[in-house]
């Protein structure tokens, strides 16, 4: 899947790879909705072109369901947090969040104190006495 420059938050093309749930939740939708000649996922309901604006839907949809304190930017945000919780490396996901620079990833990385745990216990540090200082070994 590609997010166009224009619609990115720092202005540069995007390429996500597609799961295999994604690609088939993305075919039926497109089955549903319209022809096979269109390129866009969710055009504009008005001129068919490339959509640029849907907040009255989402504030809509989020008053329906009674959701309170809610923004689209939470769920960016809840993206990264469920990568890093499971084990997905920081540089992966700056490259799927579309971060310029791995600062802006890195408020992310104290969700993941379990993959620094999987790095401590398989390469354990041991120490042995050498004269007057120590030695240090890295077993894998």
């Amino acid at each position: 899947m590609t997010v166009r420059a224009v619609s990115a938050k720092n202005e540069k093309m995007v390429h996500i790879p597609m799961n295999e749930t994604l690609t088939h939740t993305l075919t039926k939708w497109k089955e549903q909705t319209r022809g096979d000649g269109e390129k866009l996922v969710f055009p504009s309901p008005k001129s068919g072109e490339v959509m640029d604006n849907c907040k009255s839907a989402w504030a809509k949809l989020l008053k329906d369901a009674g959701i309170t304190n809610f923004r689209w930017h939470d769920m960016r945000h809840d993206f990264a947090s469920h990568l890093v919780m499971n084990g997905v490396d920081l540089n992966t996901v700056r490259e799927f969040m579309g971060h310029a620079d791995l600062k802006m990833t890195l408020r992310y990385a104290h969700l993941a104190p379990a993959v620094k745990m999987k790095v401590s216990v398989k390469y354990a540090v041991t120490c042995k006495r050498a004269g007057k200082g120590f030695i240090v070994a890295v077993v894998s």
